[in-house]
């Protein structure tokens, strides 16, 4: 009998000898994923029904139609919701941000256990943080209405919608930069773009947060008609107010910024069609903006034309938002080889 290892009865041979408890290669991967593709797709479709929402219950002035939250009226189905417009534009934006908030979760864990870049992981947990603090914000709107403070015309409660409308607008962002991270053009192409654009880009989105901030200072301290006239901006048909205060002054400011991006997106617009190494995507984008920006500024006019129409209103908010996101992913799309090429943590 030869001298060495012997197999037990019944035992198979490994050869190699078997590793028992090595463990399962992971499933994170940097590849295309269609499902993930396309439900970060509609979690960045739905954060407009849940923007589209708050903006109609802002202008027809039915935010505090419920006083209590999370609950409506102490339940999640009150009496007379479908029947009562305040009460369905209320409830309605409650409910779709209930719906964002499972979203966002399911996005987040669904990263976290698939896609293998790390920077792109945070942005998932990112966005969960993002709407967490935007549905406490919206809890304290609520909650806080009746907190008076002195020497101040807002109650505390009225002042939280600030920060509650900007919040929207970087969360916007953020979902729609994980949807274009999971593309199938940002993951299979590249977009050797010029820096300069790139560069552009980012100050045109700056330029956009800056007016978007100025319009909800504007929305929530009751400014939209504090210049009744436009283009003018008095009743003689000049363009200097005759007279000036805290509203009229953030009015002027939002029709100055207007005409500053005016100027700033038509040529941004013209630089990505004129640089080689933006994509057809890219173009199209830009083609998109630029239409925005014109229906955009038709909206602003017919505001103050119809004296505030609550659906002309959720219009021209609605379309800013939209003319952000088109905007800042563009210029996402401008930075995506750097982004890919960057040293991962």
């Amino acid at each position: 009998m030869s001298k060495g290892l012997h197999n037990p009865p019944g035992r198979i041979p490994c050869e190699p000898p078997c590793q028992m408890n090595e463990p399962s290669p992971s499933r994170r991967t940097s590849t295309y994923k269609p499902a993930l593709a396309w439900f970060s797709a509609i979690g960045g479709l739905w954060v407009f029904v849940l923007v589209t929402l708050g903006a109609f219950t802002t202008s027809i002035g039915a935010g505090m139609i419920f006083p209590d939250w999370p609950l409506s009226d102490g339940s999640i189905d009150p009496h007379g919701w479908l029947h009562n417009i305040d009460m369905f534009a209320e409830h309605s934006h409650r409910l779709s941000a209930m719906t964002m908030g499972i979203i966002t979760i399911i996005l987040s864990v669904w990263l976290w256990k698939r896609e293998e870049r790390p920077w792109l992981r945070k942005l998932g947990w990112i966005a969960l943080g993002l709407v967490v603090f935007q549905g406490l914000l919206g809890g304290l709107r609520v909650m806080l209405n009746g907190w008076q403070v002195n020497d101040f015309t807002m109650t505390v409660g009225q002042m939280i919608r600030i920060p509650h409308g900007i919040v929207a607008q970087l969360y916007a962002c953020n979902l729609l930069a994980i949807a274009a991270a999971c593309s199938r053009p940002w993951i299979e192409g590249r977009i050797p773009v010029a820096r300069s654009l790139a560069r552009f880009g980012i100050i045109c989105c700056c330029l956009l947060l800056v007016q978007l901030t100025v319009a909800v200072l504007m929305r929530d301290n009751f400014a939209g008609l504090a210049i009744p006239f436009f283009p003018y901006s008095n009743i003689h048909g000049g363009f200097l107010p005759d007279a000036w205060n805290f509203r009229v002054g953030l009015n002027f400011t939002h029709r100055m910024m207007a005409l500053v991006l005016a100027v700033a997106l038509v040529r941004y617009a013209w630089k990505i069609h004129t640089d080689r190494g933006s994509s057809m995507v890219m173009q199209v984008g830009a083609t998109l903006m630029v239409c925005l920006l014109a229906i955009q500024i038709l909206l602003g006019a017919k505001v103050i034309w119809s004296h505030r129409d609550p659906l002309v209103t959720t219009g021209h908010v609605v379309c800013g938002a939209l003319l952000l996101v088109t905007t800042f992913t563009l210029t996402w799309f401008a930075h995506r080889d750097r982004i890919e090429s960057a040293p991962q943590a």
